[in-house]
Formats: C-alpha cells, sequence, structure tokens
C-alpha cells in the first residue's frame, strides 16, 4: 500500500497535479512500519503467553521488555546479564525482521522517480536504514534494566550490518543496479549465485529434516520436558515459540554435525560423528533431539552427506544456467568449485549467526564452530559441485 501510494501525486480541487510526496517520507514510514509492526506483534505474542500463566505472569512492562529484548538479540545484540553475556540470535525472528526491512528497501526504491539515478536510491536505502539504526536505540535504551545491561558495541553494529544487507536486498529488486553491476561482469557468475542459493537452501532443508527425524524419535523426552516446567498452558505455548525461535537454529548445528566439526551446547556437551559427550543442558523441550547416550546415533551418521548433496545440487544448477559463450565443461567445472566453495562460506556464516554463548559459565559456547564447519563444507561441496557442474555442462553440449 505504502509503494502504491508512492505513485500517486496530490492534487488540487481543480484536478491538476500539485506535486508528489517527497520519496524520503516514504522511506521513514517504512523503517518506522517494520519497527513498530515488529515490536508489537512480539509484544502481543508475550502478552498472550502470559495470561494462560495460572500465576499472573510477568505484566505488560515486563512483557514490553521481554520483547524489545529478543528484537535486539535476533539482530546480533548482546544483554549483558548476572550470569554472563547472552549472544544468540534466534535465526527465525531474524529472518523476520530481514524481510520485513527488505521490504522497507524496496518501498524506498519505488518511491523514487523512474529516471532515479544511482545516487537517489543510495540516498533513499541509506534513510532506511539510519532511521531503523536510531528506533533499534531507543529500543535499547527501553530493553536495559532490571539485572541486564547491553553491549552497545555489538548490539548496534550488529543492527547496521543487518539493515545495510536486508535494505540493499531490497532495494536492487526493485533499482535494477544489480542486474546493471551484473551485466558487466563474466557470464559465469549469474549461474554460480543460482548455484550458491540452490545449494544452500537443499543443506538447509535436508538440515531440518535430520533434526525433524532427531525430534521424532525422542517425542516421549520432548513431552516430559515440557510437563516438568512449570506454567501450564502459558509454559506449553511458551516453550513452543521459544523452540520454533530457534529451530533455525538447531538446523545450523546440524549443518555442523553433517560437515563433522560438530555442535556444542555448552562446554560439557558436544555431538559429532567422531563421538558424543553429554552434559548438563538447559531445560528446553528442542534440546530433547540430543543423543541419550554416548553413542553416536544412526541419524548423524546418515547426516554426513548432506554437504555432498547440497554441492552436487549447486553444480547441476550452476551447469544448467552456462550459456554458450560462458566455456565448455572444465571451465564449468571451475565454476562448481567456486560455488561450492562459497556454500562453505555462506554456512559458516550461518554457523557464527546461529550460535553464541548463553553466559561465561558452562554455556559460554553454543552451536557449530563457524570456521571448521565453513571450511569442511566447502572441501566436500566444491569437489561435488565441480564434477556436478562439469558433467551437466558436457551433458549440455552433447
Amino acid at each position: 500500500m505504502v509503494a502504491l501510494l508512492a505513485r500517486l501525486p496530490f492534487r488540487r480541487h481543480d484536478g491538476e497535479a500539485s506535486g508528489s510526496v517527497p520519496p524520503g517520507l516514504f522511506a521513514v514510514a517504512a523503517a518506522v512500519a517494520v519497527t513498530v509492526v515488529g515490536l508489537l506483534g512480539l509484544g502481543l505474542a508475550v502478552v498472550v503467553v502470559q495470561t494462560l500463566d495460572p500465576d499472573g505472569g510477568m505484566s505488560t512492562g515486563a512483557s514490553a521488555v521481554l520483547a524489545a529484548r529478543l528484537w535486539l538479540l535476533a539482530q546480533g545484540g548482546e544483554l549483558a546479564l548476572l550470569s554472563g553475556p547472552l549472544v544468540l540470535a534466534p535465526l527465525l525472528l531474524t529472518g523476520l525482521l530481514a524481510w520485513g526491512l527488505s521490504w522497507a528497501g524496496r518501498v524506498s526504491v519505488r518511491a523514487l522517480d523512474d529516471d532515479a539515478g544511482v545516487r537517489q536510491v543510495l540516498r533513499a536505502a541509506a534513510l532506511v536504514v539510519v532511521v531503523h539504526v536510531l528506533l533499534s536505540v531507543l529500543v535499547a535504551m527501553v530493553a536495559g534494566g532490571e539485572g541486564a545491561g547491553l553491549g552497545w558495541t555489538r548490539t548496534l553494529l550488529g543492527c547496521l550490518v543487518l539493515a545495510v544487507l536486508a535494505v540493499g536486498w531490497g532495494a536492487r529488486r526493485d533499482s535494477g543496479l544489480v542486474d546493471a553491476a551484473l551485466d558487466r561482469l563474466p557470464g559465469v557468475v549469474r549461474p554460480v549465485l543460482r548455484g550458491l542459493l540452490a545449494g544452500l537452501f537443499t543443506a538447509f532443508a535436508l538440515g531440518a529434516a535430520v533434526v525433524g527425524i532427531a525430534l521424532a524419535s525422542d517425542a516421549g523426552g520432548y513431552a516430559a520436558i515440557s510437563g516438568t516446567l512449570g506454567g501450564a498452558g502459558a509454559g506449553a505455548v511458551g516453550l513452543l515459540g521459544l523452540g520454533a525461535l530457534l529451530l533455525p537454529n538447531a538446523v545450523v548445528a546440524v549443518l555442523g554435525l553433517a560437515a563433522g566439526p560438530g555442535f556444542y551446547v555448552g562446554s560439557g556437551t558436544l555431538v559429532s560423528v567422531h563421538g558424543v559427550t553429554l552434559g548438563a543442558v538447559p531445560a528446553l523441550p528442542l534440546l530433547a533431539a540430543l543423543p541419550d547416550t554416548q553413542a553416536v546415533p544412526l541419524v548423524a551418521f546418515a547426516s554426513q552427506v548432506v554437504p555432498a548433496v547440497a554441492g552436487l545440487v549447486a553444480g547441476l544448477t550452476a551447469g544448467r544456467w552456462f550459456g554458450d559463450a560462458d566455456g565448455g565443461s572444465v571451465i564449468a567445472g571451475l565454476a562448481g568449485l567456486l560455488t561450492g566453495s562459497l556454500l562453505g562460506v555462506a554456512v559458516g556464516v550461518l554457523a557464527w549467526a546461529g550460535g553464541g554463548s548463553l553466559g561465561d559459565g558452562a554455556l559460554a559456547v553454543v552451536g557449530a564452530p563457524p570456521v571448521a564447519t565453513g571450511i569442511a563444507v566447502a572441501a566436500q561441496a566444491g569437489i561435488a559441485a565441480a564434477l556436478a557442474a562439469a558433467v551437466s555442462r558436457w551433458r549440455a553440449l552433447g
């Protein structure tokens, strides 16, 4: 609706156009809408959960503070608790926020004239980023206090980086600047990017399947953990919502398991294909997917095919998008190797974003090691993607 209104001029009583709404107004409105709608949705969800608590639950003000803290954590923020730093982004909420900021970037570009240049597009996108960061500062002021401080440097840097990436992604869809830039690069760039996205989606889907199988195999443990926690209906709904927010984090941890390095849930728990070490973990039903014994589960061994399968899909996609002027099977194989390597970089970044710490004690390390996971995925997916791209291109050439 905002994008549509951006195209409509105000008119005088005589029917003649009197000028258009300033494009910057729509950029500001879109940025404000993302924060307001997001916080209202989070706050409403927390309040609804608290109303199910037979003991009354938290007050509305406390629920608003909790929503603000979740909002900052989703952007890579840091909470300084008495037990240590809390740095763990709920990736589902991060994805939803990124989608909203991408929409705001599209609105800011659509409000411009059709002949707007690069400077106008960059100025509109930058305005959205600045407004979002300023609003995040206000939210951070609300989230502080009551035994929780803020790591201002990490919080502000996380807000800025997420806004730049998401708004830039949205702005490029309607501005055409990225397409124009890609046209100036070698033709193999587009197949590589398409292969990267296909491989990343494949890896994520297979990782989600592994998590689902692990949870289904211990459904009794999930129910037992949920039943032992208080709050009756409020506890069950709240834990279900928290599990949903952290489900992408679990998928990223599984990618670390599939690649080889494994993942940590604190210093006492390590799950990898080379062995399992079990220690005390938080009472979160989602963690029922962890093994119950020191033996490596069968699903962990089966998950080792994930990097190779993702690399095959990435290579096949890249090879099929090769044009007549892009080269033969050798060039396609090299492009596949690059695609698989970039897939490893992307998984490493996700492992860094999906991990963190829950204090400075036994849970100071949570998630898959980013560097080791990225290197392992790059090596496995790169070889598979190179072979798949070369064969795909060879078959296309007849």
